[in-house]
């Protein structure tokens, strides 16, 4: 779900703040998108209310990145008998002209998988994105 439309509150608007400079502290040049998804019926059918979903805009097509924007989910989980919110997983792909071009999950193995990989330095300055993410939302569990 659009990051916009999850914030819905002070901790939580705070920690997609938070999430945001996370991420340009480590890509200074990239620009944030609160509202990756479009607001049209086929698209909103699609996206997963458990999740917060920030776009971020490099300024055209980087080699290092080997993409132009990537699209970060953070996948949230409810536990239902005390109704606290935490992270258990986030997504990041990496996009160009043709679409996806990467993929990073840290549900799984953590590795990059795609036609195209970014270099070395972002791919350990990505999943070292991640892990602050981790320690944002799941430090104090209730979000």
């Amino acid at each position: 779900m659009n990051a916009a439309e999850q914030a819905k509150g002070l901790e939580v608007t705070t920690k997609i703040a938070a999430v945001v400079n996370l991420f340009k502290s480590e890509f200074p040049d990239a620009k944030a998108d609160l509202k990756p998804w479009k607001n049209d019926p086929d698209t909103q059918e699609l996206v997963d209310p458990d999740s917060i979903d920030i776009g971020f805009h490099l300024p055209g097509w980087s080699r290092k990145f080997q993409s132009r924007s990537i699209l970060v989910q953070i996948r949230l989980f409810e536990d239902p008998l005390n109704g606290s919110r935490r992270a258990i997983g986030i997504e990041a792909a990496g996009f160009d002209y043709r679409g996806k071009a990467w993929r990073l999950s840290t549900i799984n193995d953590w590795q990059f998988v795609g036609d195209s990989e970014p270099a070395a330095e972002v791919r350990e300055k990505l999943k070292h994105f991640c892990r602050q993410v981790f320690e944002l939302f799941n430090s104090n569990k209730e979000i």
